[in-house]
């Protein structure tokens, strides 16, 4: 688990702190309320974060954050100090941010902001400038706030860069280098991917606004002028990957079904579509195979909807667990699944099937060990459309609850399993 060094000497406030931490973002915490403390904590443990009250009875000037920097921990400083000097002193040290404490918004912002931290080390960012000094620079300025960088020279090694390395979800490129400028590059990175799966940010020393405008109608996300402070830095890159994240989130709202996280029947019919189409030009096999729980109206008579829910998120990971990545796993709605195994032969499909209908039926719920059983209708046939083929496939899962339940049954009499 990440721990956060709280080093504090207001206890109100560092316990409230660690409360907020601990119960909204998991994190371990712990309290110094002296530098004495702290550096008996630092001896002890390693941490994600230091919060460092920039006023401790034994160092009262700031001497804490120089030492918590030099045993490379990364640190946001609080301080009720309001001095601008004093401010701007403080922001030229390595630090993440400096926040005013005192009320209940400083109090958000600080957790906002270490969530935000938290969430950056999932994110990559390109960073392109032929100017080695400022390349680096700029490295380090990401690196402070917790993303993952990689960085190139020039247009051409980030073009390669992108294609070699699909998790970056952010690009900062300079406007003026050689042979391709940013203005080209984000020109040829909006012709392969949207702004919904990458953010562009230019940067320039240029501030004619007819560049700016250019960037951002060739899909820039944003462009910064030069020179620009480290806050206004930081503000910018991380509005522009919590914006990315948003649009994730809504999208994965709507393609995914809300109990399981499945994808939804929506889903489903946009991706077939384009790989049945696919599929059948390049002759790969495939099968698709609806599945549905045995008496299920019967399990929510007698055990009730929760424990229908409990049945349904089970049947949902044995189903993810024992299909490939590349696979598609769907909730039509319902007890109702349909899964499309891919690039497979129909005796190997089948075999996989006959795995995923075993497990289920060794499959205990809850300490009343309540066990369910699944039919599942298979169709392998190509030649048709996608929606004649799902149709079949209903079919043959009809002919498996006709027959008796807790069994396969697909379309071109391969065998039966009962």
């Amino acid at each position: 688990m990440n721990r956060i060094l709280i080093v504090e000497d207001d206890k109100v406030l560092a316990k409230l702190l660690s409360k907020k931490l601990e119960s909204t973002l998991t994190f371990k915490t712990d309290i110094a309320y002296s530098l004495h403390e702290a550096r008996l904590f630092v001896k002890k443990y390693d941490y994600f974060l230091a919060l460092l009250d920039l006023n401790l009875p034994d160092a009262p000037y700031g001497e804490v954050v120089d030492i918590m920097l030099a045993k490379n921990i990364p640190s946001i400083v609080l301080s009720a100090e309001l001095d601008s000097k004093v401010r701007a002193k403080i922001l030229q040290k390595d630090i993440i941010d400096y926040v005013k404490k005192g009320d209940m918004d400083e109090l958000r912002y600080i957790i906002a902001a270490v969530e935000r931290l938290y969430k950056n080390t999932k994110h990559k960012v390109l960073i392109v400038d032929d100017s080695l000094v400022f390349r680096n620079t700029l490295k380090k300025m990401v690196q402070n706030l917790f993303f993952n960088v990689v960085a190139v020279a020039n247009g051409q090694e980030a073009l390669q860069m992108l294609k070699s390395d699909s998790q970056i979800k952010l690009i900062l490129t300079d406007y003026n280098m050689p042979d391709m400028n940013g203005l080209e590059l984000t020109k040829k990175v909006r012709k392969i991917y949207s702004k919904n799966e990458i953010s562009i940010i230019a940067i320039s020393s240029d501030h004619n606004g007819e560049i700016s405008a250019l960037f951002l109608k060739h899909g820039a996300t944003d462009y910064i002028t030069k020179p620009f402070s480290k806050e206004e830095f930081s503000c910018r890159l991380n509005n522009a990957i919590e914006a990315l994240e948003n649009i994730w989130t809504i999208t994965n709202s709507a393609n995914r079904d809300f109990l399981t996280g499945l994808y939804n029947r929506r889903y489903f019919f946009k991706d077939m579509t384009e790989y049945f189409y696919n599929a059948k030009i390049k002759h790969e096999n495939f099968c698709i195979a609806m599945i549905d729980i045995d008496n299920f109206k019967k399990i929510n008579d007698t055990f009730g909807h929760d424990m229908g829910d409990k049945v349904i998120i089970r049947l949902a990971e044995i189903l993810v667990h024992n299909t490939n990545e590349g696979d598609l796993v769907s909730r039509f709605g319902g007890e109702e699944f349909c899964i499309v195994l891919k690039n497979i032969e129909p005796e190997i499909a089948l075999k996989r099937l006959e795995r995923i209908r075993t497990k289920v039926q060794k499959a205990l719920i809850s300490k009343d060990n309540i066990a369910f059983t699944i039919s599942i209708g298979v169709s392998f046939i190509q030649d048709d459309n996608l929606d004649e083929a799902i149709n079949i496939a209903d079919m043959m899962l009809y002919k498996a609850k006709h027959n008796g339940k807790n069994m396969i049954i697909d379309d071109m009499d391969l065998s039966i399993v009962t």
